[in-house]
């Protein structure tokens, strides 16, 4: 059973700088901060750095800065946990002094050996306790002889029982857990040791993690009680799924945060999203501000079903915050996937383009978008010389040998108009469609094809008065030509 928290709390968030912050570590890290926010106390940001082959410190800094993209605010830290190896190496003599860990001095083809008779068995290798048993004399004389041996945590005969913050009370069997290594034979500390010693060292009250690590809690909780200090809370978070409710990968959102950052989501709306995926307000609210989120969040909300991570979700939460967004917002968070489109289209750097043409295409087409790199593209018909067009897109409008005499007619009307504004250019069309005896869709939808290139969009009248007289003017007599050159339209003339 679920009990209530109270706080202040000290938690941390202690990623490994192996590897870029995907969606699982960045859940973590949020419900850690709002665990922290809710209740009060500090959240400390601790590099577990230990692996010194896999680690990388351009990882460390990517970690960080992806963790303030995302909104996610840390009290204490970035503290390297390799700066502290001496204080670990320390503790672990302390323990064996005490009787509560022992050296062992099998070598590694003794214990491979031992693997493999596991695996033939089809269990999991379970330390024997070889060395368990002898004397100091012996040790010593071993180690006089030059043997070299590692130090092992002697794990209780017991289940390890401990109060899970999400699934309630834990029971791991003895049968699972064996006498795991504390310092290894060359004197390095093992991730065992390291994050036990500093998390009593800097007195971490709650410790919320995914559920891979239940085991090693079974492993932490009875070395927490050998350290003389409390025995933090724990909370496992359930693991996050693809669509296909198979283990998320790359193709189904295991994707880093930079990721989602460089695809033109928001840092709130992913905030947002990664918060619903195992934990929900008590309601049917969805988007929801920070502080909505700090105010509702409570442990006993988390889930432990596993959540089912849906990119169109994602996607869809992500177009209501672009919606939420004011104009000069939406302008600014727009700068890098605007240059990149610019200069992409050979259209030079955004900066040298009419800012209030560009300013006004953003407003009227950011409605239907749900990426900021989805609306980029959508103003570029607006600056651009010619389009290029898509041929199935125009098949009903190529047939037609007609609708280029008909949009000729359309181009010399709008010419003639004093003023390119949204009430004129609409009556103008819808004039000359009465004239041709034709239905105003006729014009409209041959239109906006002649114009951006696509069969939808924002209204088309707004669209034209934002594109101008000389940009509307190139793009029909552009289209006109098309039309005028396909063989369907000519040979009926």
């Amino acid at each position: 059973m679920k009990t209530a928290l109270t706080g202040p709390v000290r938690v941390r968030f202690p990623p490994s700088p192996t590897g870029f912050l995907h969606v699982g570590g960045a859940r973590t890290a949020i419900y850690n901060e709002l665990l922290r926010k809710s209740l009060g106390g500090a959240l400390v940001l601790r590099i577990e750095d230990t692996d010194r082959q896999r680690s990388d410190e351009a990882m460390t800094r990517q970690i960080q800065s992806a963790l303030t993209w995302l909104g996610v605010e840390w009290d204490e830290g970035p503290f390297l946990q390799s700066d502290h190896g001496e204080r670990h190496r320390e503790v672990a003599q302390q323990l064996l002094a005490e009787g509560k860990a022992y050296r062992c001095f099998c070598t590694s083809e003794t214990l491979d050996a031992l693997r493999a008779e596991a695996q033939k068995a089809g269990t999991a290798l379970r330390y024997p306790r070889t060395c368990l048993g002898l004397s100091e004399d012996e040790q010593q004389a071993r180690i006089e002889a030059g043997e070299s041996f590692a130090l092992r945590f002697r794990m209780p005969d017991e289940p390890i029982r401990f109060h899970d913050l999400v699934r309630g009370d834990m029971e791991i069997g003895a049968d699972i857990l064996d006498d795991y290594i504390l310092l290894r034979s060359d004197g390095s500390p093992t991730y065992h040791l390291s994050v036990c010693v500093d998390d009593a060292d800097m007195g971490i009250t709650h410790v919320l993690r995914g559920e891979d690590h239940l085991v090693n809690t079974a492993k932490h909780v009875p070395l927490f009680a050998a350290l003389g200090g409390p025995v933090p809370a724990f909370g496992h978070l359930p693991m996050i799924l693809g669509p296909d409710r198979k283990r998320l990968s790359k193709r189904t959102g295991s994707a880093s945060v930079e990721e989602f950052r460089d695809q033109g989501i928001l840092p709130q709306a992913l905030y947002n999203y990664l918060v619903l995926l195992g934990w929900n307000p008590g309601d049917d609210r969805e988007i929801m501000t920070r502080e909505e989120i700090i105010e509702a969040f409570t442990v006993e909300r988390l889930n432990a079903a596993a959540a089912v991570f849906d990119p169109e979700k994602l996607a869809w939460m992500n177009g209501q915050y672009m919606a939420a967004l004011s104009d000069e917002a939406i302008r600014e968070q727009m700068e890098p996937f605007l240059e990149a489109a610019f200069q992409g289209a050979g259209l030079g750097s955004v900066q040298d383009q009419d800012p209030q043409r560009l300013y006004a295409a953003l407003v009227l087409h950011r409605g239907r978008a749900r990426t900021l790199k989805e609306l980029a593209p959508m103003v570029l018909p607006y600056f651009q010389e010619a389009l290029e067009y898509d041929p199935e897109l125009c098949a009903k409008f190529l047939k037609n040998p007609d609708l280029a005499a008909q949009l000729r007619q359309l181009a010399q009307r709008y010419a003639a108009l004093e003023t390119f504004e949204v009430d004129p250019l609409e009556q103008t069309l819808r004039q000359l469609a009465e004239v041709l005896g034709a239905k105003a869709g006729a014009l409209i939808h041959p239109t906006r094809m002649a114009l951006s290139g696509a069969k939808g969009g924002p209204p088309l009248f707004d669209l034209i008065a934002v594109m101008g007289r000389e940009a509307t003017e190139r793009h029909l007599g552009n289209f006109i030509h098309l039309l005028e050159q396909t063989p369907q339209a000519t040979s009926v003339e």
